[in-house]
């Protein structure tokens, strides 16, 4: 099953506007695509965890019948074996007529990362290898060497950021395009690139991954999500105005939000809409899914991915299958709907 628009390049280029002005046909097309269905359809996304890359999905065609358009999975985990897995499946998916996904849950770029991954004192209720070190409290020090080239932990930034670049690399060569959403939650406390802001902050880091990866590694497959999270006043939890973290309208393609807790207020939907004007939004991340209703008052979310696991533990299975058979939500079966 064709899911992507048979556009010219150009069309592509002029509805769309990619940041990357060598994006490959197939990311252009499918960039164009999210530009024409945004208002009018949300497509299905579920996330994977690699120790089970396609039990979340799976689950979701058992629950309700229909197939998540959109497959995800986190390449942080580069142990032997993980980013080889994930590219065998994503190719398998994207020949099968889905859209593939993929985010980072970034190490500490710190050379003694494995001493520090024994201390799991937060992560007690997570399978071991699901979430590397992103929660590391890191200090201004560690942060500025990050972004100072020649230090120690740039260099081992570089090296992390490369790593990662390997299975969307493998991917290129396939003519896969990929919804890029590295560093999500930026406005948020608890990741390490967190809660960074001004000249030197979280906007810089974005900035070298990208011209690390479209002018040195020429990744063109890429699609640029910048992820952050929903705004809220939680105390202890809190997530900050999206603006403070937004790198600008060079760098991001999609923008999106992960929304958790059922918490889909609709500032959430208008300000990112805002703040990215005629740009692309979606839901990077939900726990709770949004309704056909809470869809109906934010129209413009272009996809939503529910994150893994979540499709049982945290929704009903009538409320996943009333969602999935929505006629405005866009699975697989039902994709021929976005080339009309």
């Amino acid at each position: 099953m064709l899911l992507l628009l048979s556009v010219t390049v150009q069309q592509s280029f002029a509805q769309a506007k990619p940041v990357n002005p060598n994006i490959s046909p197939k990311a252009a097309e499918l960039l164009a695509t999210l530009h024409k269905i945004s208002g009018k359809y949300t497509l299905s996304g579920q996330h994977n965890y690699i120790h089970s890359i396609n039990r979340s999905s799976d689950s979701t065609k058992v629950i309700t019948g229909k197939t998540p358009l959109i497959w995800g999975a986190d390449v942080a985990d580069s142990r032997p074996g993980n980013h080889e897995k994930i590219v065998r499946e994503a190719i398998r998916h994207h020949n099968d007529g889905l859209i593939i996904t993929l985010m980072c849950h970034a190490r500490v770029p710190k050379a003694d990362t494995e001493t520090i991954l024994k201390d799991r004192s937060k992560m007690k209720k997570l399978k071991k290898g699901e979430i590397p070190n992103s929660w590391y409290k890191m200090s201004d020090k560690e942060w500025l060497e990050i972004l100072t080239p020649g230090t120690p932990m740039h260099e081992q930034w570089l090296k992390d950021i490369d790593k990662a670049a390997e299975p969307l690399k493998a991917l290129q060569a396939q003519n896969i395009p990929v919804l890029w959403r590295p560093y999500h939650e930026m406005n948020g406390m608890w990741f390490w690139w967190g809660n960074r802001r001004g000249e030197n902050g979280y906007a810089k880091l974005w900035k070298m991954m990208y011209d690390r990866y479209t002018n040195y590694h020429k990744l063109n497959n890429l699609i640029w999500v910048w992820n952050a999270n929903a705004p809220r006043d939680w105390k202890d939890d809190e997530a900050y105005d999206y603006e403070l973290f937004y790198p600008g309208d060079d760098y991001v393609d999609v923008l999106a939000a992960d929304v958790y807790k059922n918490d889909f207020k609709q500032s959430h939907h208008d300000q990112l809409l805002t703040l990215g004007k005629d740009k692309v939004i979606a839901l990077g991340e939900v726990g709770v899914a949004p309704t056909p209703e809470i869809l109906e008052q934010q129209p413009k979310w272009a996809w939503f991915m529910i994150w893994a696991e979540f499709n049982w533990n945290a929704n009903t299975p009538e409320a996943m299958k009333t969602l999935h058979n929505s006629p405005h939500v866009i699975t697989k079966e039902n994709a021929y709907l976005i080339k009309q």
